[in-house]
This record gives structure tokens, C-alpha cells and sequence, in this order.
């Protein structure tokens, strides 16, 4: 449809623009259709509906579509009558459901308003994830709006990672996620595919979802094997946080089609780069190298040069192997194991810069001042070669004369790599300048040995010819987005947005208790953090202030609009540099590719795709801290009963979280063994303080522990304070008091699944002993059945 056609009804949206923008045929914007059905101040029909909004026949099964996303996500209800109607007519508040282990959950409202508290009974009716219609009823006993349940819109959970338990010949499973606090029983089948074995970690196909009359019931679609298998903490991960794992036929089709090396053909249109001296510099275990540099002067400045593969001349829209780059939004990254956005043989193959052999590259040549200022830029697609692999601790031991190159090839790579260190160092000093938040964080990594034990958890130390290519990546990142932003050519930002009101208030009050103050007023500045953290780096409590001052900002994310980046202090950036792993990469590889021809890149809803790759990559993060906290949670198995020195690294209503100096292993203090007193927690100050001895334990603050518990059904590690006096390691070992335990080998012998409370505890209380022994689930069924209820599944527990 032009939009020559589109009527003046149309045209009244007042996100005609940006719908324009995002589609070729645009309907009438969430926004519009919201504000028809406020102003008609009635319940509207369909057929009303398309006749307010001009929708003409064609267009009537994508407006039903578009209604139904509405609908789905809690901004349409339709009442008895099939009629639309805003929820906040009907007084109902939508949003997705939060659990929480205990068995209460929050409501997060869509429209940002305060979370809403569900008490436990409200909780059984769904899952978390949920999204549902919720009654506002009344406050709790904190103040908090509590909830009602009106409705469940859609259901996050069609499958469900967990153990098997068997009680009494009753078969459930405990979900792997503890947000999940409903057991999923297992009725009997008379041709089982699996036979329920107790301890086994299976997947779950809900074949009935909760509601305020029964539990959930499921069958059990794969066994995955014992919980402490090696290997099964990331097989657990992959499927509690829905990570996909596996590539459709159709990916792995195109995929073998996929050219082993790059054809004559492809030489046309690119500028041929085969000759310049590129490299790529990466860590000693990457197998996958997405970008190659070179640098050389170029009068008083210098001449950048950042190839990154062409993943866009491979992966094409509409493709399977773009589609499933999309779902997955980015690669992911365990110990031992990668999830690769990209089939091995794109990521690790053609798209991979893998030294002496041809490659497709999309090209960033920029130059750049003296003082570090980029002057000008271009992009466009080329041919070229690595002519070395090489690693940061090669590349550092060079350039500090710890060591000397030993080929003819490295010592012709001396120049440029100099040239590159000495640009480094001019943008090093830009960033200071440009005020640039300068965070020091410690990142781990898990060391393992030949059989696949755990050996050590050990810092990863940067130096700075990881610096060189963060700087070399960030210029290229800026110049794609000026480029896109130039062009205005719609794409997804990398944005980061500074601290909001309330956390700036109270950032504002704890540095206030040290005699500290943040300049920059309602709207400081990334320069304003930064020098804040110069002027404290020598203090010894430094740690305490970086992690508060850090925990005041906003996460980074994608969106199309560009609201700069706060912490790198851009005006406008971009993720350019690993379209092998990102998906946000690949999609501006393809806007830039569009600029270059003239033409306008137009994937779809620019903001839906934004919301879901930050999505992807919260999920990622999750799935990895999971993993990464079994392991540790393995690692320290074998060491209960020594003692650790450490440092308080969060302060909850519950206790205090510290962190080991050696093991880089964190686990929590609970409150009731601070010590005897009352301690009150003070969110602001970030401390614990004693009523009666006024002892406080504060963010940052250093503490002896001793560790007692390492729990690998729920991932906790628990801590008690060392009695004074008490040396580190265990006395009990003697020489080997003060040192690290040997690492624990995983097992590769089934286990017995972790002792568990009975079903007759987890009840609320029970009609008769055998129905408090067979579960909170199994009760409730019966006792509707008893009473006369339709529950199907109870009848059958029944007889």
C-alpha cells in the first residue's frame, strides 16, 4: 500500500511516521488503536473497530493479528460479548508474573506502575513467567498493592526442566527453576515412552497448566540423566532458560551449502585488502576470530583499519539460518561449551578470520588525529587475508620486551603492532578525556584438566593489548553509528542510560556519610563518575565506592532510539564489530550495506527486535551465572569446614553476601548467624547495623568466614563468621592448613538426588496420613473431588 492511498484516518495516528518507517504496509499503531477505544469510551467490536481505523479487507487478518499481540500482552481485554475494551476500564492491571522460591510472586506491570504483591494461593493458579489480569484487592501487610487474579492471557511454560521424586507411588517433578514452586505431577500411563526413575533429570511437556482447582500435570518428553552427570549442569541450563541448542534441518541444510572458501565471484564489488598486513589478536582458547586490525601513520595521525567478517553475504534475510540467529540473539558462552549463534561451520569456517587464507570483510577505515578525534571514515566491503593469528599474551610480552618474536613473519609485524600500542595510548587518553566511566572489575575463570575436572578458579588478568582492540572495537562501533545516524538509516543502538531519580538520590546519600559528593547536579555526567572514582582510587574502601556507584546505573540494552551511551560517554553507539556472535551486529552490517546502496534497510519492528536481543542476552547471562554457580558450588564441596578470608560484596534484608579473596567463590551470611542482636538492614547505606552492640557489617567491609554448607539442589553456599582467632584453611588438615584443598573431580557415578523435605511438610495440612504423605499437589485434587469438584485428575487420584 503507498501511502498516497492511506486515508486521513490513517494519517491521524500519531506514530504514522514510525509504523511508515517499519513497514512497507503499516496498520494503525498499539498507541492509535489504545486511544480509539479511550475516546469512544465504549467496548467496540471488531467489525467497529476496522471501520473507526479505515481497514479495508486485505488488511483484516493482520489487524486481527495485530489485536490478538495486544491482546496476549495485556493491553486488550474482550469482555463476554466478544468486545474490545481497555483493562484499565475494567480497573485490571496487566503484566507478566514473578515467582519467588518461598511461593508468593509479584505481578510486573506493562505499564510500569508498582509491582503487584500475589500471595500464594493467587500463585497457584499460574507459573512464572506467566502473563495475566490482576485485580488490585488491597495492600499487604508492607504497604504493597496486592492482586487478585482475574485472568491468565498467555502461558510461558509449555516445557519444564526438573528431578523426578517418587512418594508413596506418586510421581512428580521438582522444577530446576525455584521460581517455579509448584510440583509437576505425573499421572500413570499405561505405554510410558520413559519409566520415572527418582533422581533423574528429565524435561517435562505440561499437559495441564495450573489453575485455582488443580496443580500442574505433565509427561515426561526426554531424559537428560543423574544431576551430578558431568555436563548435566549446562544441559539443566539450556533448557530451564529455554536456550535453543539445536539447529533445524532446514539451518543445517543451508548450511552445507555454505562454501568451504571464498569463490572469484565474490571479488566483485570489494576492494581488494589481501595485501595489507591484518591480524587478529584474541585470547589463547577463541575459535571463532570476527575482527582484524592494522594501523599505521598517517601524517600527524593515524590510519585505522577494522575488518570484520561479512557474515551479511551468507546469512541473508528470510534464510533458516537467519531466523535462528534471531531466536538465539547471540552466542553463548559456557565452561567448556559454546552455544554458537551460527552453525560451526559459518562461525568457526568461512566467517571466521582464520590466518593465510581469503575472507569477505566489511572494511571500517577511519582516521584519526593526534589527540585521538576520528576525522573521517568509511566503510565498504572487501577481500583480504589475516596474515597472523596471534594472542593478547603473545602481543603484550612483545611490546613490554618480555619476550622477542621468534618468526620472520612476527618480526614484520612489529611496526604496525608499535603503531597500534601508540594509537591505543592516544585513545586511552581521549577516553579520559571524552570522560568515560572506567569500572575495575575482577572477571574468573574455571580452570579444568584433561578428564574434565575442576582444578582451579583463577582472575583473568588484562593487559593491554586487550586494551588495544576494546579501543580499535570502539572506535568502529562510533563510526557505524554516525554512518547509520548520518544516513538516517533506522538501526539498533547500543544504549546506556544514566542513573534515575531515586537511585541518584540515594547514591547522592551514602556518599554523603563519607564526606564524598557527585558533581553534575539532576543530570550528572559520565565525566562527573569518572573523576569521582579518580579521586577515590587510592582509598582503601575504593571497592565499596566503584560498586555502589556502579549498582546506580542502568543496564545497557538495544533499542532504535538513540539515547547515547552514558558510560562510555558517547552521544550515539553502536555493536558493529561481531556479527559472528550478535545479532544487533549482523543487522547493522545489513543497514550499513543498504546506506552504501543507496537503498533502506527494513527488517521489521525495529523496537521488537531491540526488546528481544537484550532479552537473549539477559538470558544468556542468567544461563551462564547458573552454571557457573554449580560448578563453584561443586568446587567448594570438598572444603566445608575451612576458613576464608573475604569481602562483604552485597547486603540484603537476609544476611550478607562476601566474596573469598583467593577462590573468587561467593556465598551468603545469613542474618541469624551475624551474631545476637537484632540487625537492621539499610538499603541506602548498604549495611547491616545491631540494635543493641551497634556492630554494623557494610558493603566493601573485610570479614573472616568459615564455610559450612555448599548445596548443589538450590547453588547456595553458606557461611558463618570465623570465631576470632581463627586461622584460614582447616586445622583438622594440618599441612595443609592455609592452602587451597585439592580440586574435587565431578562425578561420573549416578547420585542419589539431594535429601528433600516431604511432601507431608510441604502440605498446608492434611485430610488423612496417607493424603499428607502422597503431597500438597495430590491433596488438592482429591479434596475437590471429595467435595464434589470437576477436577478430572483428582478423581482419578480418588479412586
Amino acid at each position: 500500500m503507498s501511502t498516497k492511498k492511506i486515508s486521513r484516518v490513517r494519517r491521524a495516528d500519531p506514530f504514522f511516521e514510525r509504523e511508515s518507517k517499519r513497514y512497507d504496509f503499516p496498520l494503525p499503531s498499539r498507541e492509535y488503536i489504545s486511544q480509539t477505544l479511550e475516546e469512544q469510551g465504549q467496548p467496540l467490536s471488531f467489525e467497529q473497530l476496522t471501520d473507526l481505523l479505515d481497514i479495508s479487507a486485505a488488511e483484516g487478518e493482520m489487524f486481527r493479528r495485530r489485536l490478538g499481540a495486544m491482546e496476549r500482552e495485556g493491553q486488550l481485554l474482550r469482555n463476554r460479548k466478544n468486545a474490545y475494551i481497555l483493562p484499565e476500564k475494567a480497573s485490571l492491571t496487566a503484566g507478566r508474573v514473578q515467582g519467588h522460591p518461598d511461593g508468593f510472586g509479584f505481578l510486573i506491570p506493562d505499564d510500569g506502575s508498582p509491582d503487584i504483591f500475589l500471595e500464594q494461593r493467587q500463585m497457584e493458579k499460574v507459573l512464572h513467567g506467566d502473563r495475566a489480569l490482576v485485580r488490585i484487592v488491597g495492600k499487604d501487610k508492607k504497604g504493597r498493592p496486592e492482586g487478585s487474579i482475574v485472568e491468565v492471557t498467555d502461558r510461558a511454560n509449555s516445557r519444564v526442566v526438573g528431578r523426578v521424586f517418587v512418594e508413596h507411588g506418586v510421581v512428580f517433578v521438582v522444577p530446576e527453576n525455584r521460581r517455579i514452586t509448584q510440583d509437576i505431577l505425573i499421572p500413570p500411563e499405561k505405554k510410558p515412552k520413559f519409566k520415572p526413575v527418582a533422581g533423574q533429570v528429565v524435561m517435562v511437556d505440561i499437559i495441564e497448566q495450573p489453575s485455582k482447582y488443580s496443580q500442574p500435570m505433565g509427561r515426561i518428553s526426554e531424559v537428560l540423566g543423574n544431576y551430578a552427570d558431568p555436563g548435566m549442569e549446562i544441559e539443566i541450563a539450556l533448557r530451564k532458560h529455554d536456550l535453543p541448542f539445536e539447529f533445524s534441518k532446514e539451518c543445517l541444510a543451508e548450511n552445507a551449502k555454505v562454501p568451504d572458501q571464498v569463490k572469484k565471484a565474490d571479488h566483485k564489488g570489494r576492494e581488494d585488502l589481501r595485501a595489507l598486513p591484518l591480524v587478529t589478536i584474541d585470547g589463547e582458547t577463541a575459535r571463532d576470530f570476527d575482527d582484524a586490525v592494522f594501523c599505521e601513520k598517517q601524517g600527524r595521525g593515524w590510519r585505522l583499519v577494522v575488518a570484520i567478517a561479512d557474515v551479511s553475504h551468507y546469512v541473508k534475510p528470510g534464510m533458516a539460518l537467519d531466523g535462528e540467529a534471531y531466536e538465539r540473539g547471540n552466542s553463548v558462552y559456557f565452561p567448556r561449551r559454546v552455544i554458537p549463534m551460527l552453525p560451526e561451520k559459518l562461525s568457526n569456517g568461512i566467517c571466521s578470520l582464520n590466518p593465510d587464507v581469503e575472507r569477505l570483510a566489511m572494511v571500517c577505515d577511519a582516521s584519526i588525529s593526534a589527540t585521538g578525534e576520528i576525522k573521517q571514515y568509511r566503510f565498504y566491503p572487501a577481500v583480504f587475508r589475516s596474515h597472523a593469528r596471534l594472542t593478547y599474551n603473545q602481543v603484550w610480552d612483545w611490546l613490554s620486551g618480555a619476550a622477542e618474536p621468534e618468526t620472520e613473519i612476527h618480526k614484520a609485524l612489529q611496526p604496525q603492532l608499535q603503531s597500534l600500542y601508540k594509537l591505543f595510548q592516544i585513545l586511552a587518553k581521549a577516553r579520559v578525556k571524552r570522560g568515560a566511566i572506567d569500572f575495575e572489575t575482577i572477571e574468573t575463570q574455571m580452570l579444568f584438566n584433561e578428564e574434565g575436572k575442576i582444578e582451579n578458579i583463577v582472575p583473568v588478568v588484562r593487559n593491554d593489548a586487550h586494551r588495544i582492540i576494546e579501543e580499535c572495537m570502539l572506535a568502529a562501533n562510533v563510526c557505524a553509528s554516525d554512518f547509520l545516524a548520518t544516513h538516517e538509516q533506522a538501526c539498533l543502538y547500543r544504549i546506556h542510560e544514566g542513573p534515575n531519580e531515586e537511585k541518584l538520590k540515594n547514591l547522592r546519600s551514602f556518599l554523603s556519610e563519607f564526606g564524598l559528593a557527585l558533581t553534575g547536579g539532576d543530570d550528572p555526567k559520565a565525566k562527573d563518575y569518572a573523576q569521582l572514582l579518580e579521586k577515590v582510587k587510592e582509598r582503601p574502601d575504593a571497592q565499596l565506592l566503584q560498586t555502589v556507584m556502579l549498582r546506580s546505573l542502568k543496564q545497557a540494552m538495544y533499542s532504535p532510539d538513540n539515547l547515547g551511551h552514558f558510560g562510555l560517554a558517547y552521544e550515539h553507539y553502536t555493536h558493529f564489530t561481531s556479527p559472528i556472535r550478535r545479532y544487533p551486529d549482523l543487522l547493522v552490517h545489513r543497514a550499513i550495506k543498504a546506506v552504501l546502496a543507496g537503498e533502506r534497510y527494513k527488517p521489521g519492528d525495529w523496537e521488537q527486535i531491540g526488546l528481544h536481543c537484550s532479552q537473549t542476552e539477559r538470558r544468556a547471562d542468567e544461563a551462564t551465572r547458573d552454571v557457573q554457580n554449580w560448578l563453584k558450588c561443586y568446587y567448594m564441596k570438598e572444603r566445608i569446614g575451612e576458613v576464608f578470608d573475604g569481602t562483604i560484596s552485597a547486603v540484603t534484608a537476609f544476611g550478607i553476601f562476601v566474596a573469598l579473596d583467593q577462590v573468587h567463590v561467593e556465598g551468603l551470611v545469613h542474618v541469624s548467624d551475624l551474631g545476637a542482636d537484632y540487625f537492621q538492614f539499610d538499603p541506602i547505606k548498604h549495611q547491616m547495623l545491631g540494635e543493641r552492640t551497634g556492630q554494623r557489617f557494610r558493603l566493601g567491609d573485610r570479614v573472616r568466614v568459615k564455610l559450612i554448607k555448599a548445596d548443589l539442589e538450590s547453588n547456595r553456599i553458606d557461611f558463618v563468621l570465623a570465631a576470632p582467632g581463627a586461622e584460614k584453611g582447616d586445622a583438622s588438615r594440618g599441612k595443609r592448613r592455609g592452602t587451597a584443598a585439592p580440586a574435587p573431580a565431578v562425578p561420573v557415578a549416578p547420585v542419589v538426588a539431594p535429601a528433600r523435605k516431604s511432601a507431608t511438610q510441604r502440605m498446608a495440612g492434611a485430610a488423612s496420613d496417607f493424603m499428607g504423605k502422597v503431597g500438597k499437589a495430590v491433596k488438592k485434587v482429591a479434596k475437590k473431588a471429595a467435595d464434589g469438584a470437576k477436577a478430572k485428575a483428582g478423581k482419578g487420584k480418588k479412586k
